[in-house]
């Protein structure tokens, strides 16, 4: 008798901790994207906030004259160069008047984005609560839930200017405790804010930190947009006594156009740099010695380099508010940071329903505001990553559209 083959499907179970994360939106979409441009729809990319303008070309000539040594090329320290994190420091100097000692406090990152991880997977797990704004990074509600912990929303308005209600967060949090013996252990934080480009008032910043030590929490402040559209970049870190609860991340990509380099800092306390250290130490090594020298550079850069990026970006933004302008939208002009955010005509359901609409019959892509959260619905988000051109393209093929803002009824 012939004996068939059969050859048996094993499928591995995902972990617990995967349960409710799904793919980055970003990248789900991108994918649709590169699809609907091989069927030759030729899409105009408004949503992602990647800087398309290059690095200084000082920057740039550092990474391939020290590239080219021959002793550059082995593992480096886990905690970074000297020479950046001396960098580091002489940048919060300069642009924040934050002192920061750079053997202690500072600890080099590839990304910030990495940093929001480390810290997760440092100080939470199952139990615990973390307060997350919405809208906000989607990223930090992830890495929440990968590290374990509960992610506790507390919701961003505009009319309170895009800033925390403290009665509501003491009531988010009174209520965890009385459910979660371990209680909420931090806030994340994130001014100027992504996505609605809110300025941080300096009360807020101080009020904010009085908060987090009256409840014991981390305060963990993501600030990569402080140079873009601003001329008044601020730290946390500025508050007096503010090291003693805040993790102040901070990055090279949007500020130097160094996006894909992956270049991030921590700063904070010795403590709770040498607790993080523990953690980063074992999920990698140090960076690249040529891309920190570059990036050392990059940080010694002047007011006129900021300037000359902002001037840029100016001038896109207000394309962007003619293309809001066609499609209905209402938004502020005193945003900064790299996006301009805008709430929807009150005929759409959400901003997922207008975002479809002009992607698929106008080849144009912006961001729908709910992937930031439910606060978030009624809003989109556009990014000032494109030429003058490609926003004046845009703008000519919504102008096309039968009528760009009719929604439903």
């Amino acid at each position: 008798m012939e004996h068939i083959k059969t050859e048996k499907s094993y499928k591995m179970q995902t972990t617990k901790r995967l349960e409710g994360i799904g793919e980055y939106y970003f990248s789900q979409k991108l994918r649709e994207i590169d699809e609907l441009n091989k069927q030759g729809k030729n899409i105009i990319n408004l949503g992602i906030g990647s800087p398309d303008l290059p690095p200084h070309p000082d920057v740039i000539k550092v990474l391939q004259e020290e590239s080219a040594k021959p002793n550059v090329h082995a593992y480096q320290s886990y905690k970074g160069s000297p020479v950046l994190r001396n960098a580091i420091s002489n940048w919060y100097k300069t642009w924040y008047n934050v002192t920061l000692n750079a053997d202690t406090d500072i600890l080099p990152l590839m990304g910030s984005k990495e940093g929001i991880m480390h810290i997760c997977m440092t100080y939470f797990e199952e139990g615990v609560g973390v307060l997350v704004p919405n809208p906000g990074y989607p990223t930090y509600t992830s890495a929440v839930k990968l590290s374990g912990a509960t992610p506790l929303y507390y919701e961003l308005k505009e009319e309170n200017k895009y800033h925390p209600n403290f009665i509501e967060l003491e009531n988010i949090i009174k209520e965890y405790t009385q459910l979660n013996s371990k209680g909420v252990k931090a806030i994340f934080l994130n001014y100027p804010h992504m996505p609605t480009g809110q300025l941080p008032e300096k009360d807020f910043f101080i009020a904010i930190v009085a908060f987090a030590k009256k409840n014991n929490l981390l305060l963990i402040h993501d600030n990569p947009y402080s140079f873009i559209l601003n001329d008044e970049p601020h730290s946390l870190l500025e508050v007096e006594g503010a090291k003693d609860v805040v993790l102040e991340l901070n990055s090279l990509s949007k500020s130097a156009n160094m996006a894909g380099w992956r270049v991030g800092m921590l700063c904070a306390n010795k403590q709770h740099i040498d607790e993080v250290l523990r953690f980063k130490s074992n999920m990698d090594s140090g960076m690249f010695l040529p891309l920190q020298l570059a990036a050392a550079k990059a940080l010694s850069l002047d007011k006129d380099w900021y300037n000359s990026i902002n001037k840029i970006y100016s001038e896109r933004r207000k394309k962007v508010f003619e293309l809001l302008d066609l499609l209905n939208c209402v938004y502020s002009k005193d945003q900064v940071g790299m996006f301009v955010w805008a709430a929807i005509p009150f005929n759409y359901k959400n901003g997922y329903q207008l975002s479809d609409e002009v992607l698929y019959n106008a080849n144009v892509f912006i961001t729908p505001g709910g992937i930031f959260g439910t606060a978030g619905d009624k809003y989109i988000r556009v990014s000032l990553c494109g030429s003058i051109e490609k926003f004046e393209e845009a703008i000519q093929r919504i102008k096309c559209l039968p009528n760009p803002s009719k929604g439903d009824a």
